[in-house]
């Protein structure tokens, strides 16, 4: 048995790596822009830009893995990651980092296409469960050490810098020492947005503004936490335990919607993150248990979203159509996480940090609203015909290719 999971025990360890060096360099750059004085402005287009640098990657890193091979186009997106790493510690400029910051989200983008396409190669029928749920394990284990090694350091040391390019480095070997055939050739990824509103409104609409809450949250959260004063390690301990929490509460929310109509669970969700959202405007917490308690509760409902989101859609697809409408989603959930650190910094900048927690309610209300005008525009799918909840990895981490991994996905429906 342990000799059918070796090759993707390797995968896996190289994952591992790769997103440890992602969670450590994504949390340290707000920290140390904090500290060097970059305005909200800057900080926020550094997730605009990484979004928009992981969103192209998914439309062209195929074309790349087909020129190179898979082997030789992860040694270079690694090899990227650790070289982009490194610069972001010598040039603290601003226009700088932007531009660094949108060629990392390109270059994780390219990576992780080729590691889950190269899961997704060697995962059977009979295994496929156990592969996926591996794969999100890590993906979670993961991006949280890496957080916490910035708790570990001073963040305006160049030492973490070269921590994140030692992980990126690190990611290389797993797979260069890999006597695993190669899997086949990246297939394209496509969005064709007027299906998939055509599929599923809420989902479509759902999915973009999810990604302007998360988007807002994943790329400010660090400075929120620093201009309210908590420290460095309760900072990666909340953003840590942001996502965390959504992970736990995935599955008995999921279960939930099961049993009645998904879009009752995503609004009441939505709005649960709105009103905890709207209660760390308003309360204004300063002391740091009550800062992760509430974050963490925020959390818990907010990235539960898209789970919620793309299992109503996958309710309406047929089996064959699965991946498309997967990859499709999480292309407009790209596109959101574009729009939200603009968002965010604007209300930041207008007016006090709290006001993070008025974009994303924004999002979340809009969100519960639009869910709530389509149930009575169309009827729930019967229980009996519905696909059971499946969890999903973490959108920060994921490419239109991780969906091609769902458990219900069959090799003659990947094609």
């Amino acid at each position: 048995m342990f000799a059918t999971y070796r090759p993707i025990l390797s995968l896996l360890r190289g994952t591992a790596f790769l997103l440890a060096a992602s969670g450590l360099h994504g949390l340290l750059l707000p920290l140390r822009g904090q500290a060097e004085g970059f305005s909200t402005a800057v900080l926020g287009l550094l997730g605009t830009a990484w979004a928009g640098g992981f969103v192209a990657g998914c439309f062209l890193a195929p074309r790349l893995v087909r020129r190179a091979g898979h082997v030789r186009a992860f040694g270079a997106f690694a090899a990227s990651g650790a070289i982009i790493a490194l610069l972001t510690g010598l040039m603290i400029h601003p226009v700088a980092w932007i531009i660094l910051r949108a060629a990392t989200g390109f270059t994780m983008a390219g990576a992780f296409m080729v590691i889950e396409s190269w899961l997704n190669e060697k995962a059977t029928n009979e295994n496929r469960g156990t592969v996926f749920g591996l794969y999100m394990m890590v993906t979670y284990a993961s991006i949280m050490a890496g957080q916490m090694i910035v708790a570990a350091g001073d963040v305006r040391s160049d030492s973490l810098f070269m921590v994140a390019g030692i992980f990126f480095c690190l990611a290389l070997l797993p797979t260069a020492m890999s006597t695993a055939d190669t899997p086949k050739p990246l297939q394209d990824v496509s969005l064709d947005i007027k299906s998939l509103y055509a599929n599923s409104p809420v989902a479509s609409v759902g999915c973009l503004l999810i990604g302007v809450a998360n988007g807002a949250w994943g790329t400010l959260g660090a400075v929120y936490g620093a201009r309210i004063g908590i420290t460095t390690a309760e900072i990666a301990l909340m953003m840590s335990l942001v996502v965390v929490a959504g992970a736990a509460l995935q599955l008995p929310i999921g279960r939930v919607s099961d049993r009645t109509d998904r879009r009752y669970v995503l609004a009441a969700a939505s709005m649960g993150a709105a009103l905890f959202g709207l209660l760390v405007f308003l309360v204004t917490p300063r002391a740091g248990v009550t800062v992760i308690a509430m974050t963490a509760c925020y959390g818990a409902l907010a990235y539960t979203l898209y789970s919620l989101a793309v299992a109503h859609a996958n309710d309406h697809a047929s089996p064959e159509d699965f991946v498309k409408v997967s990859g499709g989603l999480l292309l407009l959930y790209g596109f959101g996480t574009m729009i939200g650190p603009l968002l965010g910094s604007s209300l930041m900048s207008l007016m006090r940090p709290e006001s993070l927690f008025l974009a994303t309610a924004l999002a979340h209300v809009a969100l519960a609203a639009y869910t709530l005008l389509r149930i009575s525009r169309r009827a729930p799918v019967p229980v009996e015909a519905r696909e059971a909840f499946t969890t999903m990895p973490s959108e920060r981490g994921a490419t239109p290719e991780a969906a091609r991994l769902d458990p219900r996905i069959k090799p003659e429906q990947d094609g």
